[in-house]
C-alpha cells in the first residue's frame, strides 16, 4: 500500500506466545535474536523491548511512580564485521507502538511471524555517529522450544530459548550488507526491573552442530548465586548438564570483570560491545572434537545502578516521544 511497514498478519508457530503477552506495570519482556554469518566474517543481534530494560527513562520513571512498559519500547539493533560495528537502540513512547499476536510495531520497524518465519524490518538510525539502518532479518526456526526457566527462586524472572537453532537470512540496503548463517531466538520476560532482583550475570549461547548449549551463571542481590546448563537440539528437546568450571577472561577497558562457564578452553575471538556495566563476546569453544563460536555476555547490574552510569545512557539509548 506503500507505507514503510506491511500490515501486521501472518501466523506464529504453535507453542510460541505472541507479542501481545501480557507485561506488568514495572515489569518488561524481551526477544533475542543473534547470528553469525556462514563464512565467520559478520554477526548481528537485534532485541525488541517492551519495558526496556535499561532504559534510563524507564528507570526514571518507576522512581516518580510512572511505570508503563509500553511507553518504554525500544528495538536494539547492532551489526558486526572487519567494516566495522553499527549500534542503534531509540526508544519510543506507547503512541508508536503496537502489538498483537503475530506483530510488534516500534516505529518505523517491526518484528512478526508470517507462516512459522520471524520477519523483522529494521529502520533506525547509529549512535553515537548517525547514520541508517534499514533491511530486513529472516529468521526461520528448525524446531520451536517449550522449555521454560526460572532464573530466580521467586519465579519473577524467566527465560526461554524459543529457537535455539535457526537459518537467519540477512538483508540490509543500507548499509550495503547481505549474508546467511545460523542463528538463534530466545525470550525474557520479568514482573520487576533487573536490578531489584540481580547483582550480576553470565549468559552465553554456543553454536553446536546439532543445535546450542547454553549457560547462565547469576548473582542475586542478596549474594546467592545460581548456574545452569542446558544442551538443546535441533528438534528443541532439552538435556540438562553437568555446570563447567569458572575460567577467568580479561578485564575490558571500562574494568568490567568478566568469566566464563566452559568444559574446555575458551578463546576470545572479538569483543564485540564493551560499555561500564555490559560486555558482548564472541568466543572460540571445543567441544568434544568439535569447534564452536559462542555469543557471551557479562552484566553488572551493580554498575547499571550506579548514578553516574544511569546520566551516560541517554547518549546510547535516545529517546523519540
Amino acid at each position: 500500500d506503500g507505507s514503510a511497514l506491511r500490515p501486521p498478519g501472518g501466523r506464529k508457530p504453535d507453542g510460541v506466545a505472541g507479542f501481545d503477552a501480557p507485561v506488568p506495570s514495572g515489569g518488561y519482556r524481551w526477544w533475542y535474536v543473534d547470528a553469525l554469518s556462514d563464512d565467520g566474517q559478520h554477526g548481528l543481534t537485534v532485541i525488541g523491548f517492551v519495558g526496556s530494560v535499561f532504559s534510563p527513562y524507564y528507570a526514571f520513571g518507576r522512581r516518580r511512580g510512572r511505570s508503563d512498559p509500553e511507553n518504554h519500547c525500544s528495538l536494539n539493533v547492532a551489526l558486526y564485521g572487519k567494516s566495522g560495528h553499527r549500534w542503534s537502540m531509540t526508544e519510543r513512547g506507547s503512541r508508536s507502538i503496537a502489538r498483537n499476536e503475530s506483530s510488534f510495531i516500534i516505529g518505523p520497524s517491526s518484528m512478526r511471524w508470517e507462516e512459522g518465519v520471524l520477519v523483522i524490518d529494521i529502520d533506525e538510525v547509529t549512535v553515537p555517529v548517525p547514520t541508517r539502518l534499514r533491511g530486513q532479518v529472516r529468521l526461520t526456526p528448525s524446531a520451536i522450544c517449550a522449555h521454560e526457566v526460572r532464573l530466580d527462586l521467586r519465579g519473577q524472572h524467566m527465560w526461554r530459548p524459543v529457537a535455539p537453532r535457526s537459518h537467519v537470512e540477512v538483508n540490509f540496503e543500507k548499509p550495503g550488507l547481505q549474508w546467511s548463517g545460523a542463528g538463534y531466538h530466545d525470550s525474557n520476560w520479568g514482573e520487576v526491573p533487573l536490578e531489584d532482583s540481580f547483582d550480576s550475570w553470565v549468559w552465553s549461547r554456543t553454536a553446536t552442530k546439532d543445535g546450542a548449549a547454553i549457560i547462565y551463571d547469576t548473582v542475586m542481590r542478596d549474594g546467592s548465586t545460581r548456574a545452569f546448563a542446558l544442551d538443546v537440539d535441533g528438534s528443541g528437546n532439552v538435556r540438562d548438564l553437568s555446570v563447567p568450571s569458572r575460567q577467568e577472561m580479561p578485564t575490558t577497558f571500562w574494568r568490567m570483570r568478566r568469566h566464563t562457564l566452559s568444559y574446555s578452553a575458551v578463546k576470545e575471538v572479538s569483543l564485540l560491545e564493551d560499555s561500564p556495566f555490559y560486555a558482548r563476546t564472541l568466543l572460540r569453544v571445543q567441544i568434544d572434537d568439535e569447534v564452536c563460536m559462542a555469543f557471551h555476555e557479562s552484566l553488572s547490574l551493580g554498575r547499571f545502578r550506579n548514578p553516574v552510569v544511569q546520566m551516560m545512557l541517554p547518549f546510547r539509548m535516545p529517546r523519540r516521544a
